[in-house]
């Protein structure tokens, strides 16, 4: 049998998941009602606690991060304490930190999902085809990353690509707000966009995209529209038209200051 690499194996994967396969079938049988003969015990929050006293999906982890984020006083500084950061799993696993792309002090910043394959493999936000989706809406409305009179900062929800692109975990989540959170304050952004349920998730506490796209709400005060992600848009281009209304009120809003 023909060996699948592990990307191959993943699009193959997602490809069955669209197609609506919601169980895997092994090829052994499993008896489900057999009764093991012992249960393992939970581990006590102790044994769970990393080396050195940190849990890392608790608060001493999330404190820590608070307190580095909230001592860099510029970007750059900000990049550097993420890099340093070490008590989020994600960054073991992945290829590259993804921080920010773009023009740094733009009115717009976009604010997206945990990187993807793109997005690790590059080290920045918005790669590949739905980063090449996005130069193109934003081009439509005569924005750019790097455009001379209106450009746009870019930026994701988490600066390491979870494994196997799978949903953050709540405390890889709560871990890295603070690091997001210092991100946007230290950009000061205008306004901001928050594409797919990733960003609604870690600055909203919400999900459901569909529902709350076009509608202007605010993240940390600042003004803020939920958008479809580009990467959904490619996958499901028939609400493109959607999104096209969406920029034009994105384009509105700038304009009126």
């Amino acid at each position: 049998m023909e060996s699948v690499d592990y990307h191959q194996a993943v699009a193959l994967l997602r490809w069955q998941i669209e197609l609506g396969a919601t169980e895997a079938i092994s090829d052994v049988p499993v008896n489900r009602y057999e009764v093991p003969a012992s249960l393992e015990k939970p581990k006590s929050a102790a044994a769970q606690s990393t080396p050195g006293g940190s849990d890392r999906g608790g608060g001493d982890a999330v404190a820590e991060a608070s307190r580095i984020a909230a001592a860099a006083q510029t970007l750059e500084a900000l990049q550097e304490a993420i890099s340093t950061f070490e008590h989020c799993e994600l960054k073991r696993g992945a290829r590259r930190m993804v921080f920010a792309d773009g023009t740094p002090g733009a009115r717009l910043m976009i604010v997206g999902e945990a990187p993807g394959r793109d997005e690790d493999r590059e080290g920045r936000p918005f790669a590949g085809q739905a980063g090449q989706l996005l130069d193109k809406m934003l081009a439509a409305i005569n924005m750019g990353r790097d455009h001379p009179e209106a450009p746009v900062y870019l930026a994701t929800v988490l600066p390491w690509r979870p494994p196997q692109d799978r949903d953050p975990r709540p405390e890889e989540i709560a871990m890295m707000k603070p690091f997001l959170m210092r991100h946007i304050a230290l950009a000061k952004p205008e306004v901001l966009v928050l594409a797919g349920n990733g960003a609604l998730q870690v600055l909203l506490g919400k999900r459901g995209i569909a529902r709350l796209r076009g509608q202007w709400t605010k993240a940390d005060g600042i003004p803020a529209l939920p958008m479809f992600h580009p990467a959904y848009l490619l996958r499901s281009p028939e609400f493109k038209r959607e999104t096209w209304v969406d920029l034009l009120t994105l384009k509105a809003r700038l304009a009126h200051g």
